[in-house]
């Protein structure tokens, strides 16, 4: 009797078991629509042209890492800041010789007093000084935003600036033995970074970069005029001991 009861209700079971649609098989129309939707967007997300996300990002400012790193040289891993300051010495040496005005021609820089140097400076060495120091802040500032870095150490351009304003300020004449002391003072003032220089690269962007440099450059033409002072009165010592 249990046998024959229970019968009917195994049939039913697998009866039901044969009409239950499988998983997966069918859908309703909401559900496959809403799926076709989602993935609408992953497919045009997909297709959409690379040209596009590249407009978005920033482009690689070449012709500042051109001058920031003068031309390559702040990518010398040995000292790049020294190759920057022989830089600004060949820069000033050349402009110097190149750029004299005709009548220096009867005295050359080398022996042209005080006030013949200054009038050189003041319409040749003023003008290198400005467009170098407005061109480097420029470039320094596009380079340390694209790097992230706040003074990037292959950034040497502020080290042209810096070195050929100290022999600007000392009136340097073109001797050798000045530019050589120039080099020097220079390099150590930088590093050394005496007030306010330390406190000038806080300045935002490219001229907190630039700005440390022109100070160690007051420093080293001080520096200069100094040695040059103490070297006169020694000559003039030696003259009268005579």
């Amino acid at each position: 009797m249990s046998e024959h009861a229970g019968a009917p209700a195994i049939a039913e079971t697998a009866t039901a078991k044969v009409h239950e649609p499988r998983e997966g098989a069918t859908r309703s129309p909401e559900t496959s629509a809403s799926r076709q939707n989602s993935a609408e967007p992953e497919a045009a997300e997909s297709s959409a042209p690379h040209g596009a996300e590249k407009e978005s990002e920033p482009r690689e400012p070449r012709w500042a890492f051109l001058l920031a790193t003068v031309g390559g040289l702040g990518n010398i891993p040995l000292a790049p800041g020294t190759w920057g300051s022989i830089a600004g010495l060949l820069l000033y040496a050349v402009v110097q010789v190149h750029f004299a005005p005709d009548n220096m021609s009867q005295f050359p820089l080398h022996t042209a007093t005080l006030a013949e140097r200054a009038w050189w400076a003041l319409w040749t060495g003023v003008p290198v000084a400005l467009i170098v120091a407005m061109a480097g802040t420029m470039a320094a500032t596009r380079v340390a935003n694209a790097s992230g870095k706040k003074d990037p150490q292959f950034v040497v351009i502020d080290e042209v600036s810096g070195q050929h304003l100290t022999y600007l300020l000392a009136l340097a004449p073109a001797n050798w033995n000045y530019l050589l002391l120039g080099l020097i003072l220079f390099r150590a003032f930088d590093i050394w970074k005496p007030f306010p220089a330390r406190q000038a690269e806080r300045l935002p962007g490219g001229l907190g970069i630039m700005a440390d440099d022109w100070f160690a450059a007051i420093y080293a033409a001080i520096g200069l005029w100094i040695v040059r002072g103490a070297g006169i009165g020694m000559h003039l010592v030696m003259h009268h001991l005579r």
